[in-house]
């Protein structure tokens, strides 16, 4: 994994060097803070005082750049709008072919300072994060609180882009005006909803959609994946080798996600029956339904370990464990045994394999399509999840064969087995397994101890390739050279050496993630959950606290709704099922209102902070105390936090990934596991409470479950207010 700083160094324009963040110079000084406060130097806030002005230094170095850049582009505009004129009243078709190339010149220009603007912003985050991790303080937060909203925000201008706006408009109105539908009176203004042709417009439409964070549905299905995306733009698209991606593999994936979900919540409606039938309680439907979620905390961990070394064969052993846990799931009432029934849900918990589909999006898909794919997965999981309810309400029919019995408590399973057995032949004849990379080397030599080999070598001279500290610091480099080089002109061995001075230059430009880690050791992802807890930053566990919050409260609705609607109201099954499938059928258009309108005009941390109070608003309003249950209180309040814990889950995803650290974007124990480790134990958390609940009683069950929802809502309200302003 390549260090930050060596990654923003090698995708810099070289002709604006000196126009970047100086990321290397504010990393030193964050150590050289680090070393003068524990020596007792330097007075801590002296230190806040000197990195704030050094910021505010960087930043309107920035600024000021990118306002001359803007100003070279607009008087580039203006007179190719001149030259424009001149065309309209003596049109010449080649001076307009001429026109056109040159206006899309000025794209690719703007395209170009866009990717500064983008690169300078992600280092801006970059340093106040490390900042704050080395010294524990807030200083992002009060950074961005002093900065952000003051009328000279210089700190808008790097992170809204405030004045490129004018210029990609301009530039968008002269490309469409010249396009092949000359003669037309109509403009992009009375057409907004017109798609302009050129290339460069969609790529600077991307780039700057990308840089405000703003979005539309496919960008906002896409962050409830989770699948975290390089840090540093690309000037270019990566290339992609057609051996990786497949598209039928791609398909399978998908489908895979679909029929986990809908094997998930297909027996919501009539766990708590086939609980009964088997001598247990209603409310033993909790366990019924967590054991899934539970067998899932550790097969998340072995599936992405898996998915490291094959696709295909995760995928195959998930489809016969999933067909073996639904055949037990649907022979535990033959059996009279409520263990069977456990064991079996157990089984299809150990065969739950959204890791391996969310890794294979990740790595193989290309990037011009990563987002359909993952908006894919995530309309799959949708789609899964209403149909899976609506399908129980469907088997509302009884009859034997031999001694098996079907009804709707065994058929869930029945229908689920099938499904699976056909998946695996499906999958066993078209899952074409991607091409995996080959392994990069280790060490790199510096290029001049490389050529110096080189030249050893041809002068046939065996030389060993040593690094030396302890020489350097008695004979000075530049002799060193000079020897070296007379001993090859006299066939003489002569070790290599590489001053210290050069070594801590090159320490330096490793991207530290913890103080205590060495610097090769930084960059690897985390190999245990041990050491992907300690590079979790306060920010990120508020956001993964947020995500327990939210799968807390959509389990305990989902899970209690037949036991709650058949006490309360005596719902039938087909009821709790319709019920279940309309929650699930929002999901969809409820993230088109927020992905195409609402994220485009509110930031992220606003809609989270939002949606985090109506979930609260739901759960308040669906508790018992003073008057009468009825139905339209409990759909109503089901449907506000349903909804809204929808809307928060996108949005908290894509903080997640926009404040975690690059280092749990790969490997084992990366940072879409943790969010799915976050999420079922919410789900086994929210399940094991309905079933001690129900041992207090039905009445008491929807309060009891409720107050642990309403608890967690408020502490994570108040835990995102607390770092509120590091999710700039």
């Amino acid at each position: 994994m390549v260090a930050f700083g060596k990654k923003l160094k090698e995708r810099q324009i070289q002709e604006w060097q000196g126009y970047y963040i100086n990321y290397k110079l504010m990393k030193k000084k964050v150590r050289q803070y680090a070393q003068q406060i524990e020596l007792g130097t330097q007075d801590r806030r002296h230190v806040l005082k000197d990195f704030s002005r050094m910021l505010d230094n960087q930043i309107e170095k920035i600024v000021l750049f990118l306002l001359e850049q803007q100003g070279l582009l607009a008087s580039r505009i203006a007179e190719l709008g001149e030259q424009y004129d001149a065309l309209q009243k003596q049109p010449d078709i080649s001076k307009m072919s001429e026109l056109r190339e040159a206006y899309r010149a000025v794209g690719e220009d703007l395209l170009k300072l866009l990717y500064f603007v983008e690169i300078n912003a992600v280092g801006l985050r970059k340093i106040l994060k490390k900042f704050d991790k080395r010294f524990g303080y807030k200083f992002t937060d009060y950074y961005v609180k002093t900065r952000a909203n003051h009328p000279y925000s210089q700190l808008q201008q790097v992170f809204k882009h405030v004045g490129i706006g004018a210029v990609v408009g301009a530039l968008s109105r002269n490309l469409h005006e010249l396009q092949d539908s000359q003669g037309s009176y109509l403009s992009i203004y009375d057409q907004p909803t017109l798609p302009l042709q050129d290339p460069v417009i969609h790529s600077i439409k991307a780039a700057v959609d990308r840089l405000t964070h703003s979005t539309n549905f496919l960008n906002f299905m896409a962050q409830h994946a989770f699948i975290m995306q390089e840090e540093l733009p690309a000037p270019t698209e990566e290339h992609v080798d057609d051996q990786k991606y497949n598209f039928m593999s791609l398909l399978l994936n998908l489908a895979n996600t679909f029929l986990y979900m809908v094997n998930t919540y297909i027996i919501v409606p009539t766990a708590d029956d086939y609980s009964m039938n088997l001598g247990a309680a209603a409310t033993v439907c909790g366990i019924v339904i967590g054991a899934m979620a539970v067998a899932q905390v550790f097969s998340s961990v072995y599936f992405s370990a898996w998915s490291n070394k094959s696709y295909f064969r995760p995928l195959v052993f998930s489809s016969i464990v999933l067909f073996m846990g639904n055949l037990m799931y649907a022979l535990a009432l033959d059996l009279n045994s409520i263990w069977v029934l456990l064991l079996g849900r157990v089984f299809c918990g150990l065969g739950s394999a959204r890791a391996v589909n969310r890794r294979y999006i990740s790595d193989c898909v290309p990037l011009r399509i990563r987002m359909q794919a993952s908006a894919g997965f995530v309309s799959a999981s949708a789609l899964g999840m209403a149909c899976g309810p609506a399908l129980a309400g469907l088997l509302q029919t009884k009859f034997k064969i031999y001694k098996l019995t079907f009804n709707q408590n065994t058929l869930p399973g029945w229908v689920m087995s099938v499904a699976w057995l056909v998946y695996l032949v499906w999958l066993w004849i078209t899952f074409k397994e991607p091409v995996r990379d080959e392994v990069e080397e280790n060490h790199v030599p510096h290029q001049s101890n490389a050529e110096n080999h080189i030249d050893a070598l041809e002068e046939g001279v065996k030389q060993p390739l040593l690094i030396n500290p302890m020489l350097t610091n008695h004979v000075p480099h530049q002799s060193n050279a000079e020897n070296h080089i007379d001993a090859l002109e006299e066939g003489v061995k002569q070790p290599l050496l590489i001053t210290s001075e050069r070594k801590e230059d090159e320490d330096a430009d490793q991207d530290y993630d913890d103080s205590e880690e060495a610097p090769e050791e930084s960059r690897k992802p985390a190999n245990s959950l041990r050491s992907a807890y300690r590079l979790l930053t306060p920010s990120v566990k508020v956001q993964l606290l947020i995500y327990f919050m939210l799968k807390y409260a959509m389990e305990v609705l989902l899970s209690e709704s037949s036991v709650i609607t058949t006490y309360y109201f005596n719902w039938s099954t087909s009821s709790v099922a319709i019920f279940l499938a309309c929650l699930g059928l929002t999901v969809l258009p409820v993230n088109i209102i927020v992905g195409s309108y609402i994220s485009n005009m509110f930031e992220d941390r606003q809609i989270l902070l939002v949606s985090q109070i109506m979930v609260c608003v739901g759960i308040f309003l669906s508790f018992n105390i003073f008057f009468p249950y009825t139905q339209p209180q409990y759909i109503c309040s089901g449907l506000v936090m349903f909804v809204s814990a929808e809307v928060l889950e996108g949005v908290n995803l894509s903080l997640l990934s926009r404040v975690m650290s690059s280092r749990l974007s790969r490997g084992t124990y990366n940072g879409g596991l943790l969010s799915t480790e976050a999420g079922t134990l919410a789900r086994v958390v929210a399940d094991v409470t309905i079933t001690l609940a129900g041992y207090m009683g039905v009445s008491r069950l929807l309060n009891i479950t409720l107050l642990p929802s309403f608890f967690i809502c408020v502490i994570s309200i108040i835990a995102t207010r607390c770092t509120y302003n590091s999710l700039y």
